[in-house]
């Protein structure tokens, strides 16, 4: 490997394509200048966000094998200690952040359990909503699947939570237990009620238990940074300290992108099978509505997951007049001129 500033033989940086005196081509050493911190798109556009996420939430991620990505991470690593790869080029590159990034913890830099990545979102939460869709009339059948898609949904947001401090497993645990069990009762309160209004109404009922249990298993999956604030940094990215006031927005968003991802997969299927059951084909073959649902579920979150994770910045920003009073004091004292202040906000 070659270290960062390398230089050709006019003693300028090598940028590109070189020939020797001999007349060969060589291949030039990728520069160490681009910013891999950063995505590769504009994360002030909306559009930036979305061509991000897309590369994020691409479930053919979750297939890559532990040396694919040991091998990404390897090269991320090296270049930000400005080593370069031979050979290596700038989409290669980015290539291997989009895997690093997709595997491992922004904050801690652990690497993720598979069905916790967003690249597992689309294949798991198609599989569990199309089922809860498929079977909500039945109080076991409700109980089933929404206890394992809270319990899907409580190893997301474990491992998708903002910041570096450890959670204890007795305080992993009780969060899990009460988030569950909430999201449960949720589900099985609007089941209830969905006896006495029609079939097609009571369709909605998992989007809404869905929508409510969101409300209830995030904030408390993700306690501890209400408690004890998220990590909250300078432009140049210098730790400033934890403010509980951004965990709140943080959060806040988090919640809106779930609930809106869970809503066009939730939301459009319902009216499509309540025609397709009154047609022959699935009354012929009935076992074939699990499956149809699935499939329309998935298409719709194919699209549904990185268009409303991009709908807020994963770098957030809030003024530092926004933060708890006591941290403000402490930021103009060591760092004046301060006032934006930046944080992961969790997916």
């Amino acid at each position: 490997m070659r270290r960062a500033g390398s230089r050709g033989a006019s003693g300028s940086a090598v940028t590109g394509a070189e020939r020797t005196d001999w007349g060969f081509t060589m291949a030039a050493e990728l520069s160490t200048s681009i910013n891999i911190k950063e995505p590769r798109w504009d994360q002030g556009t909306f559009i930036g966000r979305a061509k991000h996420f897309f590369t994020v939430t691409d479930p053919r991620n979750i297939l890559l094998s532990n040396e694919q990505l040991e091998k990404a991470h390897r090269i991320i690593q090296d270049y930000r200690q400005g080593v370069v790869t031979p050979g290596l080029t700038e989409d290669e590159l980015w290539r291997a952040k989009y895997i690093f990034d997709s595997a491992f913890h922004p904050d801690t830099g652990e690497k993720m359990l598979v069905i916790g990545r967003m690249s597992a979102q689309v294949p798991m939460n198609m599989t569990i909503t199309g089922c809860m869709m498929t079977f909500y009339r039945t109080t076991p059948a409700v109980l089933f699947w929404q206890w394992i898609n809270q319990s899907f949904n409580a190893i997301v947001n474990y491992t998708n939570r903002s910041g570096d401090a450890p959670i204890t497993v007795n305080q992993l645990c009780t969060a899990y237990v009460s988030a569950t069990t909430g999201a449960v009762a949720t589900a099985l309160g609007l089941n209830a009620l969905a006896k006495h209004i029609s079939p097609l109404v009571g369709r909605f009922v998992p989007f809404a238990a869905v929508a409510a249990a969101n409300c209830i298993n995030i904030p408390l999956m993700r306690q501890r940074e209400l408690k004890h604030g998220i990590p909250v940094t300078d432009e140049n990215d210098n730790r400033l300290g934890e403010s509980t006031n951004a965990a709140q927005q943080a959060i806040s968003q988090v919640v809106i992108s779930r609930i809106l991802m869970a809503s066009p997969g939730m939301a459009i299927p319902p009216f499509l099978m309540n025609t397709l059951e009154k047609k022959a084909f699935l009354k012929r073959f009935p076992w074939m509505s699990a499956p149809i649902q699935v499939g329309l579920v998935g298409f719709c979150l194919v699209f549904a997951t990185p268009l409303c994770c991009a709908l807020f910045p994963q770098k957030s920003s809030m003024a530092l007049s926004r933060l708890e009073p006591e941290l403000q004091e402490k930021i103009r004292a060591s760092h004046p001129g301060v006032e934006r202040v930046y944080f992961n906000k969790g997916l």
